[in-house]
């Protein structure tokens, strides 16, 4: 499939007036379509189910090039999936990504797609860490959005609660950044922990809870009594 092929598949789906509606509440200055979100579930789902790997990678490199919003994210939900053999030129493109995260929806949708291929291979937890010290606001959030199953396990291994342990460290360290995104960051990732691992959740505020902003401390413990 080529990427003018997939566009106007795409485009006959958009709805009229959404556009607008979308780029506003997205905040977006790029081209947005206005095509819902189910549709693009709908459209991706059948590429996965009928491109090979490789044709899923490359088609997904062209569309995020076209820097359309939905596009974009067409492109972050051709990779999502749990089981992609070989899956390292998948894993190697949403890397080249992260940089151009400038908005929470693309980033997120590309930070789903990441998280099933960090959990396919924990040994790139390396890469990520290397985000948490970016000069790039999104990038230091996407380490914690990518790594959120860490957080939301139930019955973690030691090397599951090694690695939690390893992102409670990056969160640690961004307690006290002052940007409200990087602060939501961290208060998702402690609040979604609460629900698996209250120790953990309970000792990470105990000690790091006062420098947080308030509202992101209020979120973070939410579900804790």
């Amino acid at each position: 499939m080529t990427r003018d092929d997939a566009l106007a598949e795409l485009k006959s789906h958009i709805e009229p007036g959404r556009a607008e509606q979308m780029a506003a509440y997205h905040k977006q200055t790029r081209e947005v379509l206005g095509i819902p979100n189910p549709a693009l579930n709908d459209v991706t789902k059948a590429w996965r189910q009928t491109l090979t790997v490789d044709e899923r990678v490359a088609l997904a490199a062209d569309l995020w090039k076209t820097d359309i919003f939905e596009a974009r994210i067409a492109a972050a939900k051709l990779l999502t999936q749990a089981r992609i053999r070989p899956d390292d030129a998948a894993w190697d493109l949403i890397q080249t990504w992260v940089p151009d995260f400038d908005g929470w929806a693309i980033a997120d949708h590309v930070c789903m797609a990441g998280q099933k291929r960090l959990v396919a291979d924990p040994s790139r937890l390396d890469a990520v860490e290397a985000w948490t010290t970016s000069d790039h606001m999104w990038t230091r959030r996407a380490a914690l959005v990518i790594t959120l199953p860490w957080a939301k396990q139930n019955f973690p291994k030691p090397a599951e609660l090694q690695a939690r342990d390893r992102v409670l460290g990056w969160a640690a360290s961004y307690v006290d950044d002052p940007e409200w995104f990087i602060q939501k960051a961290v208060a998702w990732w402690v609040r979604d922990l609460s629900k698996h691992d209250v120790p953990r959740a309970s000792a990470f505020l105990e000690t790091y809870g006062d420098r947080l902003k308030p509202f992101a401390r209020k979120e973070a413990g939410k579900y804790l009594k």
